[in-house]
């Protein structure tokens, strides 16, 4: 067995556009408002909150992990498989962790892509303990060959595989330890049926308030031994498009300003000073988001138009607007997608301070109200 595994994964290189971590290297990993992970993330893991006592937010998702956990354990079995669902940088990782703290057992991380040949997971699953907790990122990118492997695991907790080749090949099954497979998707549509059903609990994470996020700002700050000011958290708070990974980014580039250009605490002034220079505004939009706006309004008079037209016009790729820029633009309400294409709407004007376009007549053309 050892055998045929090391053979499936000899001469085996992960592609270049996936970091050591996992995670896709992206076009804006750079970016402050970036809701994709940065590797500047994973050396403040430490903000991390390790029981579920501790994890702020999410309350359904909480507590119905909480029950689950604790029927688990009163069984003495393993906790069921688990799909979490939902946008980037909601703490997706960071619940799968806490799980396995809870459960008191073993957690091994890996991402869809990473996994490119079923020997890969079969290399994965036969290492498993009893009751250990599987956490696959991104899985709905897994090969459809390696799903195909991983559907007996789920179900009856056995692997098969084929040995050799032509008329000598022949199937083995090999019995498993009962774990758990947590996997983390952020685009639940493009996870095939056949294994969104193995799953036995699914669980969708829902953007912050700012209120949540305050908690989650003044916690990181207690953390990084800074002082910050209830206001100050507030406003991190309020500019961090309901993401926790971008609350605590911009806490770190705040506490730089504060280190520099202050005594070290975070006061309002700080906090302002500091996002004023980084380009972020009060509600979280920074230079490319106001540029897109700017585009649509200033360029083709507030619309409509298509997304590749906007993509030439500000240098940014098509799928880069729509998957990283326009998401929390629509969010707001300050563009509209149209079967012509999208358009700016009043609260996009208002945020900039211009004057909506008007017909001869004095009035607002209706398709650019909101």
């Amino acid at each position: 067995m050892d055998q045929f595994i090391n053979q499936q994964n000899e001469n085996y290189e992960r592609p270049e556009e996936w970091d050591k971590t996992g995670e896709s290297a992206t076009p804006d990993e750079s970016r402050i408002l970036s809701r994709e992970v940065n590797p500047e993330d994973h050396r403040e893991g430490s903000l991390r909150p390790r029981a579920l006592n501790e994890f702020i937010g999410q309350h359904k998702l909480i507590r119905n992990l909480n029950i689950f956990i604790e029927a688990a354990k009163k069984r003495d079995e393993s906790l069921e498989h688990l799909l979490i669902h939902g946008p980037p940088g909601l703490g997706k990782t960071t619940l799968a962790n806490i799980v396995a703290n809870e459960m008191n057992v073993n957690i091994k991380t890996t991402s869809g892509p990473a996994i490119e040949r079923p020997g890969d997971l079969a290399a994965i699953l036969t290492n498993l303990e009893k009751g250990d907790v599987l956490f696959i990122d991104e899985i709905h990118r897994l090969n459809r060959s390696v799903e195909e492997v991983l559907y007996p695991a789920m179900e009856d907790y056995e692997l098969d595989i084929v040995i050799g080749k032509g008329p000598s090949a022949r199937s083995i099954r090999l019995t498993l330890e009962r774990f758990t497979l947590i996997g983390a998707t952020t685009r639940i549509g493009m996870l095939s049926a056949p294994l969104r059903d193995r799953f036995g609990a699914l669980e969708r994470m829902e953007f912050y308030d700012p209120s949540a996020l305050k908690e989650i700002v003044t916690r990181a700050a207690s953390l990084l031994e800074t002082h910050i000011t209830d206001s100050a958290a507030m406003e991190v708070a309020k500019r961090s498009r309901g993401t926790p990974r971008i609350a605590n980014r911009i806490l770190k580039r705040v506490r730089d300003w504060a280190q520099v250009q202050g005594d070290g605490r975070i006061t309002d002034t700080i906090v302002a000073e500091g996002l004023s220079a980084l380009g972020i505004d009060s509600l979280g939009l920074d230079d490319v988001d106001r540029k897109c706006l700017r585009a649509i309004i200033e360029k083709f008079n507030g619309g409509p138009v298509g997304i590749d037209t906007i993509s030439a016009s500000i240098s940014e790729e098509s799928d880069t607007i729509e998957d990283v820029y326009e998401p929390y633009l629509l969010q707001l309400g300050f563009i509209d997608r149209t079967p012509k294409g999208r358009l700016a709407t009043r609260l996009a004007y208002e945020h900039l301070g211009l004057s909506m376009p008007e017909r001869s007549d004095g009035t607002v053309p209706q398709q650019e109200l909101f």
